[in-house]
């Protein structure tokens, strides 16, 4: 493919995870190969993947720069990973107008504090948070500041359990899914 470091683009398909991604690429890439950032396995997107000593050290100004996602949200559902892979916890029928969804989007605007999921790769003593979730352990998950740049509606598509879609620029490491 190339001989010197750099920066490949990739279209991240559902059902991939970024860690899914690096692998693959690792056989057709010189030296190390590592991710600018991590996308939820149902993610798609572009995930930007360095590689050689040089790329792989200038992720670090790509790690954190602003995101930009669209994502959409189902109202009245909630799942045990904030996230449409999770098992269904409960499910309320809850219509709502643009006015309410525009007034719930404008408290997320700025800087917010936001607890992990416990289904995410972030590590609570040098382990994986989705590793606990999987053997069923809940742990305490520590606040951290994020800040949400633009949240923006594109669509609300009104039900009984209503989808909203929306825009989002945000800082690094801000987990969009617990914007729905």
């Amino acid at each position: 493919m190339t001989d010197g470091p750099g920066f490949v683009l990739v279209d991240k398909e559902p059902g991939w995870t970024s860690h899914d991604v690096v692998s693959r690429l690792r056989s057709h890439l010189p030296g190390k190969v590592g991710h600018a950032g991590t996308l939820d396995p149902m993610a798609t997107g572009l995930l930007v993947v360095g590689f050689g000593r040089g790329g792989t050290r200038l992720l670090r100004f790509v790690q954190g720069a602003r995101k930009e996602y669209v994502a959409t949200a189902q109202v009245g559902v909630a799942t045990d990973s904030l996230d449409a892979d999770g098992a269904v916890l409960w499910r309320e029928p809850n219509p709502v107008t643009e006015a309410q969804v525009l007034e719930v989007l404008g408290r997320f605007r700025g800087r917010v504090l936001q607890v992990p999921p416990m289904v995410s790769a972030r590590k609570v003593e040098g382990t994986r948070l989705y590793e606990l979730a999987r053997r069923g352990e809940v742990v305490e998950r520590e606040a951290r500041p994020v800040t949400i740049h633009e949240l923006e509606l594109l669509d609300l598509a009104p039900s009984d359990y209503p989808e909203v879609t929306f825009r989002v620029v945000c800082s690094t490491g801000t987990y969009v899914r617990t914007l729905g």
